[in-house]
């Protein structure tokens, strides 16, 4: 089965459990790990990782030692992960809840880190799970970190991103299908609104 299939599959049994119809595309994949400084960033978390996309993009720029661990729940999207990934030990593919991120990343010798990269359908979450996200979020990242977060409904989650972050900025990606971008955040407020 490829990763269209299994993804469109999942999709139609889970709904928005599953961020999308279909992997990011390459374009998508790129854009979300834009920004980051390569030559110097030592760890970084992606959350969602479904199939890959994203999990390659990173592998293709991320250093040997730089270690990246990509948090998914669903265990045959982590399989997928484990067989692509499994010639790349530095990328450590975890089956888990991002509401244990913290003791994931303390598992892996890690405290903090300096980007986190999304590609949860964090605005279907229920309100309850969107705060424990980014307060575990906000454990994690240093200070100075940025949150990555892929969405396919360009420009109308603003608001809810604002509601978290300091500076939110958003880069539409029209060759993902449907047409897609990211969101760059950076300085996490502390007592968030929703």
């Amino acid at each position: 089965m490829n990763d269209f299939t299994l993804f469109l599959g999942k999709f139609l049994r889970h709904g928005t459990k599953i961020a999308s119809i279909a992997p990011s595309s390459p374009a998508l994949s790129r854009l979300s790990v834009s920004g980051i400084d390569w030559d110097t960033v030592e760890g970084l978390v992606e959350l969602g990782a479904g199939t890959g996309p994203i999990t390659q993009a990173i592998a293709e720029r991320a250093r040997p030692d730089c270690l990246v661990i990509a948090i998914e729940r669903d265990p045959d999207f982590c399989a997928r992960l484990r067989r692509r990934f499994a010639n790349q030990p530095h990328i450590r593919i975890v089956e888990g809840d991002v509401r244990d991120l913290e003791a994931i990343l303390n598992h892996h010798g890690m405290n903090r880190v300096r980007h986190v990269i999304s590609g949860l359908p964090v605005p279907s979450f229920p309100r309850d799970l969107r705060r424990d996200l980014f307060a575990a979020v906000g454990r994690i990242l240093e200070p100075d970190g940025t949150y990555h977060q892929i969405t396919e409904l360009p420009w109308v989650y603003r608001g809810l991103y604002r509601r978290y972050f300091n500076e939110v900025r958003f880069v539409f990606e029209p060759r993902n299908l449907p047409p897609a971008g990211a969101y760059f955040c950076r300085g996490l407020k502390t007592q968030p609104g929703e």
